[in-house]
Formats: structure tokens, C-alpha cells, sequence
């Protein structure tokens, strides 16, 4: 399973063809979509958190953002500036071991960078973090990959994996994907059983 040194070193030798530059396409729709600017959202995994960028554009007023990595944490209280925005909050730290409570959470590249064996503690924790009829939302990858990470899968799979925590109002193939990755990302709207 890759380390918190595995993926400090990733960043370090800027290794992260996971990064789009911008939020991506699929998650920029739905958050568009959202009514509610007030609701609590987690990131996990978050990176660059372009993503949390776009939703503080958007006036969303209650973002949390954690990562493992020191660097991308780092650059995004440089960037984003927390401290003077009472909206947002960044945290370093090993999501497996968050508390918190969300009516959100957005997934995008942090269930694929997770070793396969750790997809059902992530569904477990995903349903843990999320208040009752909260709903984790996002994109991921809807095929296979030599080694990893990235580590690939598939919707049948996926939704066996989710069934269990959640009431499953999406899981399909994405129609708004970048150009690179038409035809191989899946969405999920998934909502706390």
C-alpha cells in the first residue's frame, strides 16, 4: 500500500499525472447544481483541491479539505489562504482516522490512489463521515491498470462495494469527461443509507 512518504515523494518529483490543472468537468456540473451554498463538504485526498477553488467561487461556505501529503497542504494554505477565509479548512492527516461530520463529500483520483484492499474500509468510512442522508458525490475510474496507483475498477464492482452504505441514485458511465479520459471514468451519486 503506498505510504504518506510514498505520495510526499510524488509531489516532490511532481509525479501527478492525476492532476487536471482544474476542477474537473463531471464534479464542476454538479456542484452547479447545488442549491444549498451552506451545506458541509469534505474533500479527501484533496491535491491541488482545484475543486474546493471552484466551490469557494461558487460561494459554497463550508469546505474541509484533508490530504496526507505535506507539500499540496502546504501550497494550499499559501494559496487559498484559510486563515482568512472562514469557509474553508485544511487539514494534513490520514483520512482513515477523520472525524467529522458532512452533508458532502467529493470524490475525485482519492479512491483511486487507495490500494484495492482498503475499498471497503473506504466505503465504511465514507458512510461514517456522511449525516443521515448525506451523499458522497464524484468520479471514478471505470477500467483497468497495470500495477498502481491509479488503481482501476469497474461499475458492477463498484456498486457491490457500495451497496451495503448507501442507496446508489447514480452509477454510470461519465458524459462530461475530459477528452483523455472519455469513456473510462464512471459518476457516483451515492447517498447515505
Amino acid at each position: 500500500m503506498p505510504s504518506k512518504q510514498f505520495w510526499e515523494e510524488r509531489w516532490t518529483n511532481q509525479q501527478t499525472g492525476w492532476d487536471l490543472g482544474e476542477a474537473s468537468a463531471p464534479v464542476r456540473a454538479f456542484a452547479d447544481q447545488l442549491p444549498d451554498k451552506t451545506i458541509s463538504i469534505l474533500i479527501p485526498g484533496c491535491g491541488n483541491a482545484y475543486e474546493a477553488a471552484y466551490l469557494l467561487e461558487k460561494g459554497f461556505t463550508d469546505i474541509t479539505l484533508i490530504d496526507i501529503a505535506e507539500q499540496p497542504v502546504k501550497h494550499l494554505r499559501e494559496t487559498l489562504k484559510p486563515g482568512s477565509n472562514q469557509a474553508l479548512r485544511i487539514i494534513q492527516g490520514d483520512f482513515f482516522e477523520h472525524e467529522g461530520s458532512y452533508d458532502l463529500i467529493l470524490e475525485q483520483t482519492f479512491f483511486c490512489a487507495l490500494d484495492p484492499s482498503l475499498r471497503e474500509a473506504y466505503a465504511k468510512k465514507m458512510a461514517s463521515l456522511l449525516r443521515p442522508g448525506g451523499m458522497l458525490a464524484g468520479v471514478l475510474f471505470n477500467r483497468d491498470f497495470e500495477g498502481g496507483p491509479p488503481f482501476g475498477g469497474h461499475i458492477d464492482e463498484y456498486r457491490n462495494l457500495f451497496a451495503p452504505y448507501f442507496q446508489i441514485s447514480i452509477l454510470e458511465p461519465c458524459y462530461n469527461s475530459i477528452a483523455p479520459r472519455a469513456g473510462t471514468e464512471a459518476f457516483i451519486l451515492l447517498e447515505k443509507a
